[in-house]
């Protein structure tokens, strides 16, 4: 029997303080979260003020079984989750799950997994911290309402399979609005002037001096008349000022600068980085690395003075404590440091080798004193003209932190400015100059960047809008829906003029260059452009940025016990969920539609909008037609076409999209196939993009063209001919399964197996690889999920069924269509007439089903019956 037992939530962490520990404590991991919000239903007793129906995860259920057992036999078990908001969580849902009593029950807290550190913590247990359990437990709650709600919205309304967040969503707006504001902008051009002289010294030494001129010219002739001032003007320097000026480190890691840092200096995704942190702190090397605060402890402060004057000396050496200036700091109580400074260098992954030594960098220099600098400013008179030539240097007198760490920024700067400062050569009052040459250079304004991951964190922080813990989930989980994608993306070549001055001689020239080039950020897809579109217009709300920064205010005053948590959803809830019900109801349908115009030759209409595989333009066919009409097969189809990478639904021209219509007409030809000799292409058809084997023919009695669905990852403008014939050896028979054969292939709605007339999706799996075992997995799987959307079914009446619609609210099923059952109704209680009066079906025309008859009872086969089937049996064995 263990006398302690300690339970922590990773392997490594528990292993790490297990070193710490005598024989009498036991270090188990919880590997996690071991329950949250049921998935049936909402997972909220809205009605029973907003009460949590929690569960614990299935995969998670032999480690709550395992950990039941060993803390049943434990005299004090001890609850050692990281200390911020979702740790207390963490420990709470583990005292619950495992019945643990409060007598037995110790939670203790640590912000480094260090021997002094972990013992001190023992000699020092609290209890759970129930406001803070209620703060995480109102995020989760509120994020599950928005959740549920809003995204059978974006379903009906936009496009099925679509999800909305709280903060996602706005977290996505920021970058739409600057890709508008990118959109939008009209550059403007003008020249920079710019001029070498020579230098000689007292010993006869030439050198160069560069200066420029403050003042920019708006055009080529402003610039020209400037120049022509110039010729065999004489240069004098008519002052030289001289500064001294100063540098400051920056304060010590929190989990955003660390974040942003981490991406400037060493391409590290805002993911990769807290992954990497995460492992350093398990292992024990740095403090937790979820945290607003950038204080240290007495302890690192006085590490790092003893490390800094050993390494260093003692001139380097300036204690500062910094304080937090972000409101509702709350997360821990240190920055992000290494927990022994004396280690300069750490074992392990390249990766972790790298964030180690930028987190050792930033604390030792951040306790480091102020670098001194003299800057020095030298004006520079034209004797034809009154504007000045300004000459600027530095000379760093000390070097200060900045012989440890220098801060990057996410500054962009035009091609060919330069931000460095040059030491000046010897110069003196009243000294002429000779010009080497004089340079204007047509440079041109720039658009705001776009955001990387790093900069987006850094707004988020700016604006209020989530904690240290949730930068990293915002990013990825923004990508993974596809409403953001991160990627490169080359620039185009741009002319530009340069004038060069050189021996009284003025030539001019076009120059080019490559502008705009991006690496690693973060552009808007236009489904997450339409998405915003349709929140903003109908949720303005849940979309403001003040609104999401206030929340997270509540959230923190949950936290400190100034607010009851379910008071604070009751308020956002009532209404929220009316403005829901009445956007279902009244809302227009929109997928982005916007009409670009008339094609010429055809007369039809040239639009674009969100079809089912993507942005689209099609020609003709686009208004929303009546579900009642009666289709006329003779109808001409319209015509689609994928947008290219780079274009957006908001700023495509009706000439790009007739290109697009075109090239795709006909379709790309892949080449022949070998079996038929029949030609293959490649195209976009309605339901997105395809191969096709054989030409179009109006002749009913020719054979018709075979199409296939291109497979996730393929597209029409690189797929081959090789892999166009292998999409035509779909579908593709797997084996039988329960007497009947399985067939894998690609529908208008992705890849499939068919299996009794039934399709089941095996999205992301491919159907050229899928197996006849991972087939069936998802055959029972989606046949169970079937069944337990099922409330009531009626013997005697199979034309209703009570069950759950595709976004889980109980409704009656009848002929093909479903009824929302109303909030103030138990659908358990509904009868078969109940469901009638709900559809509006009269109750008197609807038959109820008989019951069968009773089965005769089979007759004795005869010997004639029996010579008969043999005849029959021997005929079959026969032909084979």
């Amino acid at each position: 029997m263990e006398e302690n037992l300690v339970i922590v939530e990773s392997p490594a962490k528990a292993k790490t303080i297990e070193r710490f520990l005598g024989k009498n404590f036991l270090v188990k991991s919880s590997f996690g979260h071991i329950r949250d919000l049921s998935k049936k239903n909402l997972g909220i007793e809205i009605e029973n003020n907003f009460k949590p129906l929690y569960e614990v995860s299935p995969d998670k259920k032999k480690v709550v079984s395992e950990l039941k057992k060993l803390a049943g036999k434990a005299k004090t078990v001890w609850l050692a989750s990281d200390e911020d908001r979702e740790g207390e969580a963490i420990a709470w849902h583990l005292a619950e799950a495992l019945n643990l009593k409060e007598k037995n029950t110790k939670r203790i807290v640590f912000h480094e997994i260090t021997k002094g550190a972990i013992l001190k913590a023992i000699e020092t247990p609290r209890t759970i911290n129930q406001d803070l359990v209620d703060a995480q437990q109102a995020r989760r709650v509120l994020d599950r309402l928005v959740g549920f709600e809003l995204s059978p919205v974006l379903w009906r309304k936009i496009k099925p399979s679509l999800s909305a967040g709280r903060v996602q969503s706005v977290a996505v707006r920021l970058l739409v609005e600057r890709e508008r504001e990118v959109i939008g902008f009209k550059s403007v051009s003008s020249y920079k002037v710019t001029a070498n002289f020579d230098v000689t010294s007292d010993k006869g030494k030439t050198s160069t001096l560069k200066a420029d001129l403050p003042k920019r010219f708006k055009t080529k002739k402003q610039t020209l008349e400037f120049l022509e001032k110039c010729v065999g003007a004489d240069f004098e320097i008519v002052d030289i000022t001289m500064k001294p000026a100063k540098k400051t480190p920056s304060p010590p890691f929190t989990t955003s600068t660390l974040q942003q840092e981490a991406s400037r200096k060493l391409s590290f995704s805002v993911g990769q980085t807290m992954s990497i942190a995460q492992k350093l702190y398990e292992a024990g090397l740095i403090t937790y690395m979820r945290t607003d605060s950038v204080n240290l402890s007495d302890t690192a402060l006085a590490a790092a003075k003893a490390e800094i004057e050993e390494s260093y000396g003692e001139k380097y050496v300036k204690t500062r404590k910094y304080k937090t200036k972000i409101k509702g700091a709350q997360e821990a109580h240190e920055a992000i440091r290494p927990t022994y400074l004396s280690n300069h260098k750490i074992k392990g992954s390249s990766a972790e080798q790298r964030l180690y030594d930028l987190i050792w960098k930033r604390t030792i220099a951040s306790q480091m004193s102020d670098a001194k600098l003299e800057k020095t400013n030298v004006s520079i008179n034209i004797s034809a003209a009154t504007e000045k030539f300004v000459a600027t240097g530095e000379v760093l007198i000390f070097d200060g932190f900045l012989k440890v760490y220098i801060e990057s920024t996410d500054e962009e700067r035009e091609s060919g400015d330069s931000e460095s400062k040059t030491l000046l050569p010897p110069l003196k009052v009243g000294q002429n100059l000779a010009p080497q040459d004089i340079t204007a250079t047509e440079r041109f304004s720039h658009h705001l960047p776009r955001y990387t991951e790093a900069s987006l964190v850094k707004k988020l922080e700016e604006l209020g809008i989530g904690r240290p813990s949730t930068y990293a989930p915002i990013i990825s989980t923004i990508q993974k829906r596809g409403y953001v994608i991160k990627e490169d993306r080359p620039g185009k070549e741009r002319d530009y003029n340069f004038i060069v001055l050189k021996n009284d001689k003025i030539k001019a020239a076009k120059k080019t260059e490559i502008a705009g080039t991006e690496k690693s950020k973060l552009f808007p897809t236009d489904i997450g452009m339409v998405v915003t579109n349709f929140l903003i217009d109908n949720f303005k709300d849940v979309m403001n940025f003040n609104f999401t920064a206030s929340v997270e205010k509540e959230f923190d005053e949950i936290a400190e016990g100034k607010v009851d948590w379910t008071k604070m959803i009751e308020k956002f809830y009532s209404p929220f969920h009316a403005r829901v019900e009445d956007t279902i109801e009244n809302s227009e349908h929109n997928n982005g539609l916007r009409i670009l115009g008339k094609d010429k030759e055809t007369g039809k209409t040239v639009s674009v909008r969100i079809g089912r595989f993507g942005p689209m333009v099609q020609l003709g066919d686009a208004e929303k037609k009546d579900e009642n009409a009666k289709k006329d097969e003779n109808a001409e189809k319209p015509q689609f076409a994928s947008l290219k990478q780079g274009q957006l639904i908001e700023t495509i021209t009706l000439e790009d999209a007739l290109a697009l219509l075109q090239n795709n007409s006909n379709g790309r030809l892949l080449g022949d196939d070998p079996k038929t000799g029949k030609q293959i292409f490649v195209r976009v058809g309605r339901y997105g993009p395809m191969v096709q084997l054989g030409e179009n023919n109006t002749d009913k009695k020719e054979e018709k063209p075979r199409f296939a669905s291109l497979r996730k990852g393929q597209d029409v403008d690189t797929i081959t001919l090789d892999e166009a014939i292998d999409l035509f050896k779909l579908p593709r028979p797997l084996g039988d399964y329960e007497e009947a054969e399985v067939i894998a292939g690609v529908g208008r709605f992705g890849p499939y197996v068919r299996h009794k007339s039934k399709f089941y999706s095996i999205k992301p799996l491919d159907p050229m690889q899928v197996t006849l075992a991972e087939s069936i997995e998802i055959i029972d799987k989606k046949r169970k999920a079937d069944k337990e959307r099922i409330i009531k079914e009626f013997p005697d009446n199979d034309t209703v069924v009570v069950m759950n619609d595709r976004w889980k609210k109980p409704c009656v099923y009848y002929k093909k269509k479903y009824y929302r059952v109303p909030v103030d109704t138990d659908p358990e209680t509904l009868t078969v007439k109940d469901c009638l009066k709900l559809v509006g079906a009269d109750v008197t025309k609807v038959k109820v089903k008989a019951k069968p008859k009773a089965k005769a009872k089979p007759k004795a086969k005869t010997k004639t019956t029996i010579k008969a089937k043999a005849k029959t049996t021997a005929k079959k064995i026969t032909k084979k």
